[in-house]
């Protein structure tokens, strides 16, 4: 429906423009927003959506796609009497009616309870699992990093990095050292002020980068200064600080 200016994409080796048809067939996309007819059932739907794609004797598999996504009990009922999360997994069985090898989630979750998100997870685990490839687009970083072995970060519609997580985790220096506190911290020792990040009456956290700045030579300082504490932990950092680092926001 829309050409691109300039680039191409292929999918699975099928450029989109030239060979579209085997394109079109290795793709399923949920989309975010719920794009159905209510005055068909659902599996009337499912069935409409395989015509597209040729697939005629594929009943079996649109009862298993029903019963792990807990639809089963809906077969034959009326998408308007469908609530929210039916719907949003309905999207989803649209998108594999076909069973496509590459499948785009467009933000899954965008609204969900935490049930339907759980759901959503495990199947697309399982998806995974099976040998397809998930694109999923999310504003959830924690979802994000629990998820993906592959991350791109957009910042303003331009790719600001594209890594396996582990590599792109390292790309932010610093880990923060929590403490907590026994005494008020009156005082922070001034080679450590610009390194507060939270302090209050019984909390102290420090962004330390991880080659620079030694623990020991940290909580040394801390105790000369007479800020004692009962207990410390550090913690790494996530997506969310490399997302905020990656886009000038810390």
């Amino acid at each position: 429906l829309v050409h691109p200016t300039e680039g191409s994409i292929s999918i699975l080796g099928n450029d989109v423009e030239r060979q579209w048809r085997q394109a079109r067939y290795s793709l399923g996309v949920v989309p975010q927003e719920l794009v159905i007819d209510p005055f068909f059932s659902v599996i009337e739907t499912l069935k409409l959506q395989s015509g597209y794609f040729g697939c005629k004797k594929n009943t079996e598999w649109l009862n298993e796609l029903l019963e792990i996504l807990h639809l089963s009990d809906k077969k034959n009922t009326n998408l308007h009497k469908l609530s929210g999360g039916m719907k949003r997994r309905l999207l989803i069985a649209q998108a594999l009616v076909h069973k496509p090898s590459v499948v785009v989630l467009d933000e899954p979750t965008a609204g969900v309870d935490v049930e339907l998100r759980e759901v959503l997870w495990q199947f697309t685990n399982r998806l995974h699992e099976n040998g397809h490839t998930i694109v999923l687009t999310t504003h959830y970083l924690r979802e994000a990093e629990n998820l993906c072995e592959q991350i791109a970060i957009l910042n303003n519609g331009k790719l600001a990095a594209l890594d396996n997580k582990t590599a792109l985790l390292a790309r932010y220096p610093y880990r923060l050292l929590q403490l907590t506190l026994t005494t008020v911290a009156k005082e922070i020792p001034e080679a450590l002020r610009d390194k507060v990040q939270i302090k209050s009456d019984n909390e102290l956290v420090l962004r330390l980068h991880r080659d620079h700045d030694q623990i020991g030579a940290v909580l040394e300082s801390l105790r000369t200064a007479n800020i004692s504490f009962s207990d410390l932990h550090t913690q790494e950092p996530g997506l969310e600080e490399v997302f905020m680092s990656l886009t000038n926001k810390i």
